[in-house]
């Protein structure tokens, strides 16, 4: 069990939808109130990315870049053979904290924009981009060596050559890594 990874799965998650949501009420500096969204989104995504994402479901992302230049995508899933009670609870709260929170930000986005309050639209741009880029990171790593994955990465991006370039190994550490190679 991991109830501290949890906690913070969630804590700056939630701390940046309300902040959002009611900063005008204690603030009246958009700067203050922009800086500090900012802030927890970022400590959001790194959380989220490096230590919550290993510790709840066994998963990990990352891209390297070799000397030639070369963006590689690494996705990586730790093989667990079953899963207690405590860790499925917590694999649902990673999972549904994953999905959610880029969907109400998506419906700030729309608010935001409907409403013409164009000088929060940086931020919640910032918000969808973080919780997405997130999102896509575990489907992938979750679904990455799979073919289905190629098939739908394919259909969505128009290519034929996802499938090629998407390679599996283990590590020594007992985890299977999907890595996908091409230049950004």
């Amino acid at each position: 069990r991991h109830p501290l990874a949890t906690f913070f799965h969630l804590f700056f998650r939630v701390s940046a939808i309300v902040t959002y949501l009611f900063c005008d009420w204690f603030s009246n500096s958009f700067v203050a109130c922009f800086v500090t969204i900012l802030l927890l989104l970022s400590f959001d995504f790194w959380s989220v990315k490096n230590v919550t994402g290993r510790l709840l479901v066994g998963l990990r992302w990352w891209n390297q870049i070799d000397e030639d230049g070369k963006s590689h995508w690494v996705f990586e899933a730790k093989r667990v053979p079953t899963i207690a009670a405590s860790t499925e609870a917590e694999a649902r709260i990673f999972w549904l904290g994953l999905i959610i929170c880029p969907v109400i930000w998506t419906m700030f986005f729309f608010s935001t924009l409907f409403s013409l309050k164009l000088k929060w639209l940086a931020l919640v741009i910032a918000g969808i981009s973080l919780q997405a880029a997130n999102l896509y990171g575990y489907i992938h790593c979750k679904l990455g060596g799979q073919k289905t994955m190629s098939r739908v990465t394919s259909r969505l991006f128009g290519t034929t050559e996802a499938p090629k370039r998407q390679s599996r190994r283990i590590s020594e550490g007992g985890t299977e890594e999907h890595g996908k190679t091409g230049t950004r």
